[in-house]
């Protein structure tokens, strides 16, 4: 055996920290029959012993030594540095004489069945496939270089060391910065595969990513190359067929007026489709159904749905590439159009929370019927209040009278993933006890009865399995905004950077007393014993990673339902009333007792927590806390992250003044910045219509404050519901903005929307 090469047939499930991820998967579906062009890959420990007998190692050690991420100048400068080195430091005769010999055997066809044609000098691609020493499963997807249509022995090895400079590109780098990789404990493999020459290709999944079904099979297929696929710049053809029976149940044909092949010269060239060709079906039946088994062969043995890429060359099948499927953003809508043509409406509202779901309703008038929800129940109310999570976690769907995007209801039920529909009006006058209901949130729809299929197969999207994603990476982080503990493990499966905002509201409605009475009662450890049990859960599901926790922000309307809440006062506002720091600073006890537990935590190891004050208005209410948490035991910036929500008009114009007080961070409340700027209640469904967070004024001190929290090297965020907006995101980002916390549903959105605007401003940095 080769001591620098292992071919296909080599490899296994067990060859990650050979092969990488893309070779290993390789030599797994070619070890299985599946038809696979053959290939072998230039292992990474052959990388490694590269590095070291060369003398290049200690010179990429010194390079990167205190390399500062975020310096990007200076981070571009070294990545370049290093790639030159790598070019220009030639491969040991020995390895690249193997690399040669090796190469030379793909010349051996197979496509003519009983006789092995030799092909001199064979077109290959030349992929990367990065791993990690002490992490082989990591993922380092997308980051390094592929090299096609690659001909000749010499321009093979300059591929392999050309994806050998790759693992230093200034996205890489930072990534592994980022995420505290080992620069020097992190291999590549260089895969050298027989280049399929695709008169057609595409793409296939073994779920349907439209209409969130598992018992589909989806192909795309175009003619040449599928890159045209991925840039959108064709139509494919889509066949659905049925995962079990591969009975085709759609044919969708487009017109494919060209398609990208390689011509003699080994380049791509964009070539026309014959006029009579461009509206026909691309593949066969056959060749449908044939696909098709193979993505259920492959579902099967890696026991997780796939993502699929194929391409046929004169007839031929093969599949160049498998991967657990990436992104599964189930389209609810499509999935339960067809169950729903039919059916008597009795509400509208607005989607607070989509999906679609069945069940009884429960009528809640007041707290004291909360005890009536039992799991599965359709929890139909006047409005939501925090001291009612605990009913909402037992419900299957949500419906209330009042209410908007940014209504209690709204914010809980994403975070859920129950299906809520706000903003009715007369649900509670309308709707009856033990009445059956389909509550089709992500139309804004209540149907009478139970309507179409049976309720597992119409859940919503994010009460269904998650796959793992492959990491987008981006300089802007964007982390989750989390209310429920139990649900720590799966905001942290997203990859998020961190969690924005922990609203400790939650926490204190299921544990059912309200602050002040643990106060009153002289139960302050028991106060402080459930907040650190709480955010515990948070702070070790995102170990190392910031976990920013808001203090309480009661409003005196909201909590009435928890014991002692009786004893709070009327408020003829409560929104802008007697809540957050102000009323805090009124009943020190309280904040004392967050603190607390917060200073616990931190002596516990949960470093990562961090703190701020909400719905602060003056520079004395920062410094005022301060001294709270130095009496606690903790330095406020020094020893923990300190910061304040910037919710009011009034902290954009003291911004300047809050920042040379010292805190570590800001974060906007966009909820209420935006109602406070605007004049309107986010809670009144008559004035929804008018509540817009892109609205001038609102970005206008967005951009004020991020501006001047820059020259003082704060860190700014964002935690309120916009940072779920697309457009949202691409404003901060252009903006400098450090981190967007999103809904959980919307982190894989979000951080696509960023990576694209900082690739279009480092392109218009490049050019300018």
């Amino acid at each position: 055996m080769s001591k620098y090469i292992v071919w296909f047939k080599d490899l296994d499930k067990d060859s990650l920290p050979v092969a990488g991820g893309k070779g290993t998967n390789l030599g797994i579906m070619y070890k299985l029959g599946f038809p696979v062009p053959n290939g072998f890959c230039v292992t990474a420990q052959t990388y490694q012993e590269y590095i070291e007998t060369t003398g290049i190692k200690e010179q990429l050690r010194r390079l990167l030594q205190g390399l500062d991420k975020e310096d990007t100048d200076r981070l571009q400068r070294i990545a370049t540095e290093i790639q030159n080195l790598i070019v220009s430091t030639p491969i040991p005769d020995d390895v690249a004489e193997e690399i040669m010999d090796n190469y030379e055997l793909l010349g051996a066809d197979q496509h003519k069945a009983a006789e092995i044609v030799r092909v001199k000098d064979a077109f290959v691609a030349v992929r990367s496939s990065a791993t990690a020493e002490d992490l082989p499963e990591a993922s380092f997807a997308g980051q390094q270089a592929t090299y096609l249509n690659v001909r000749g022995k010499e321009k093979v090895v300059s591929a392999v060391l050309a994806c050998w400079a790759s693992l230093f590109t200034a996205r890489a780098i930072y990534y592994r910065e980022k995420n505290k990789f080992d620069h020097l404990k992190v291999y590549i493999c260089a895969v050298v595969q027989r280049m399929v020459d695709a008169d057609k290709s595409g793409i296939m999944f073994t779920i349907n990513p439209a209409t969130n079904s598992f018992n589909e099979v989806v192909i795309e297929a175009i003619y040449g190359l599928g890159e045209l696929i991925v840039g959108g710049e064709v139509n494919p053809d889509m066949y659905i067929v049925d995962k079990n029976s591969r009975e085709i149940k759609k044919i969708e044909v487009r017109k494919k007026p060209f398609g990208l092949f390689k011509n003699e010269n080994g380049e791509n060239e964009r070539q026309e489709i014959p006029v009579d060709e461009q509206s026909r079906q691309v593949l066969s039946d056959v060749q449908i159904k044939e696909l098709a088994r193979l993505g259920k062969k492959l579902e099967d043995y890696y026991d997780k749905p796939q993502d699929v890429e194929w391409a046929v060359e004169r007839e031929r099948l093969y599949l160049v590439q498998t991967r657990a499927v990436t992104t599964f953003k189930a389209a609810v809508e499509q999935a339960t159009a067809k169950i729903l043509e039919e059916g008597t409406i009795l509400l509208k509202g607005e989607t607070a929370s989509g999906g679609v779901y069945t069940g009884r309703v429960r009528l809640v008038h007041n707290p004291t019927e909360l005890s009536k929800v039992q799991k599965g129940d359709v929890l139909v109310t006047s409005m939501t209040t925090p001291d009612m999570v605990p009913a909402m976690q037992r419900a299957g769907g949500i419906i209330t009278d009042e209410g908007g995007m940014t209504c209690h209801a709204a914010i809980v039920s994403r975070e859920m993933g129950t299906p809520c529909i706000v903003g009715t009006e007369h649900a509670t006058e309308l709707l009856k006890d033990n009445q059956v209901v389909t509550v089709h949130a992500s139309r804004g729809i209540v149907y009478a009865g139970r309507i179409g299929t049976p309720q597992a197969d119409i859940l919503p999207e994010s009460k269904k399995a998650h796959f793992s994603t492959e990491s987008v990476i981006t300089a802007t982080e964007v982390k989750v905004i989390m209310d429920l503990p139990d649900l720590a493990e799966h905001a942290a499966a997203t990859g998020a950077d961190g969690v924005g905002l922990v609203r400790s509201e939650i926490m204190i409605a299921n544990g059912g007393i309200h602050p002040a009475e643990y106060i009153r009662s002289g139960r302050e450890k028991d106060y402080v014993e459930l907040l650190k049990n709480g955010i515990r859960k948070i702070a070790k599901a995102f170990a190392g990673k910031p976990v920013w926790v808001r203090c309480s922000d009661m409003r005196s309307d909201e909590y009435r339902g928890l014991k002692g809440g009786d004893k709070e006062p009327k408020e003829t506002d409560p929104m802008i009333g007697w809540h957050a720091i102000r009323r805090l600073l009124d009943e020190p006890a309280i904040l004392r007792a967050e603190f607390q537990a917060i200073r616990d935590l931190h002596y516990e190891g949960l470093k990562n927590v961090g703190v701020m004050l909400p719905f602060v208005i003056r520079v004395d209410e920062l410094q005022r806390a301060k001294e709270i948490m130095r009496e606690v035991g903790l330095e406020p910036v020094k020893a923990i992250d300190f910061g304040v929500m910037v919710e009011t008009p009034a902290a954009c114009w003291i911004i300047d003044d809050l920042c040379r007080e010292g805190i570590s961070f800001v974060s906007f409340g966009t909820n209420d910045l935006t109602q406070l700027t605007l004049g309107l209640d986010r809670n009144n469904q008559r004035l929804a219509k008018l509540f817009d967070e892109m609205h001038p004024a609102v970005l206008g001190e967005i951009a004020k404050v991020i501006k001047t929290c820059k020259k003082y090297c704060v860190k700014t965020s964002i935690c309120g519901q916009a940072g779920s907006r697309p457009e949202m995101a691409e404003f901060l980002v252009h903006q400098g903005i450090d981190s967007i916390s999103s809904n959980v549903d919307a982190v894989d959105e979000i951080r696509k929307v960023v990576a694209r605007v900082e690739k279009k401003l480092l392109l218009e940095r490049e050019r300018g």
